[in-house]
């Protein structure tokens, strides 16, 4: 059964934080994945579940940087894995398997923003294959363990960005049109949405439900591909260079901006529920266009369910990765 896209009234808003949201809350046994587990929101995700107790899993493109980002916490599994590459996400997930009978949480949360047109050993552009490819296929290969959990959760960064754009399904990879960095990020975080609402329809009869995450606006790597002019546009630091804080308008710290993300993944309040784009701790609030200007709220694209399953079809196509 689908959950309708209308705020739940959480008790939580845009500036809880992610150790507000995870209070009074035991992950004792419990087993996580968090995709960029070592770097901005992704690592305090990782503190705040592994502090409720959760044993946490972190695949790493850059392992060094991850080891050293995570000392502190040398019961967090680190493993390699770069999500451009399906051979390594292959081997990552059979050596969790490997590891745990049940995995009752995965954050699907690494990504890349804007950069120059690049691509990956298949031809895929960049920001599809590594913000939707390669979280599909994980959790494909995850599969297994999300259903023996009997009500894990999947949870999918996407972002207030979809905005900028629909999925292309004549051209996703930017082959015949010109490519253009924000249009393809766009493309990307709809992609995000629609893959937790077809996962959920999929999942919910084994248990597995999935959530859409908007974090809010933080400023963390992901900005690396920005130039000055952009930044400043966006008005996220202001003219001494510090940064700009207003989580009511989508400026969030580190730990705000995790807090949609844990809330997503523990909080009781949403046990039956699942398909939804959340945001400011609660499911938010359905659009009434693609080209709205408000700044709060999904856009029908990025919750619909007939393109979520072309997305599905087209992702399976591309990665040879299914739910079996």
């Amino acid at each position: 059964m689908s959950t309708p896209q209308i705020p739940i009234g959480s008790g939580f808003g845009a500036a809880s934080t992610a150790q507000d949201v995870i209070q009074g809350i035991d992950l004792t046994g419990k087993n996580a994945v968090v995709t960029g587990g070592y770097s901005g929101i992704g690592l305090e995700t990782v503190r705040v579940l592994r502090a409720a107790g959760a044993r946490v899993f972190v695949p790493a493109r850059d392992m060094d940087k991850a080891r050293n980002a995570l000392r502190d916490m040398p019961d967090v599994v680190v493993d390699a894995m770069d999500l451009l590459d399906p051979v390594s996400i292959e081997r990552f997930a059979e050596r969790v398997l490997a590891s745990v009978g049940a995995l009752h949480i995965l954050i699907n949360n690494a990504g890349v923003m804007a950069p120059p047109l690049a691509r990956d050993s298949r031809g895929y552009e960049s920001q599809f294959s590594a913000n939707h490819l390669g979280h599909f296929q994980l959790t494909c290969r995850l599969w297994p363990a999300l259903v023996l959990a009997g009500g894990a959760r999947v949870i999918s960064l996407s972002s207030y960005g979809h905005r900028r754009g629909g999925i292309d399904f004549r051209d996703p990879n930017f082959e015949q049109r010109p490519y253009d960095p924000w249009i393809a990020y766009g493309q990307s975080k709809t992609a995000n949405s629609l893959f937790a609402v077809a996962l959920d329809a999929i999942g919910q009869c084994d248990g597995v439900r999935a959530f859409a995450v908007h974090p809010g606006g933080i400023v963390t790597d992901l900005i690396r591909h920005m130039s000055p002019e952009q930044i400043e546009a966006s008005q996220i630091i202001d003219k001494d260079g510090g940064l700009i804080i207003d989580p009511e308008n989508n400026k969030k710290t580190i730990p705000q901006g995790a807090a949609t993300s844990v809330w997503c993944a523990t909080n009781p309040m949403l046990d039956g529920k699942g398909g939804v784009y959340c945001a400011d701790c609660d499911i938010a609030g359905s659009l009434p266009s693609d080209e709205s200007d408000e700044l709060h709220g999904v856009r029908p694209r990025a919750t619909d369910a007939v393109a979520a399953g072309r997305l599905w079809a087209l992702s399976e196509c591309l990665t040879g990765a299914n739910i079996a």
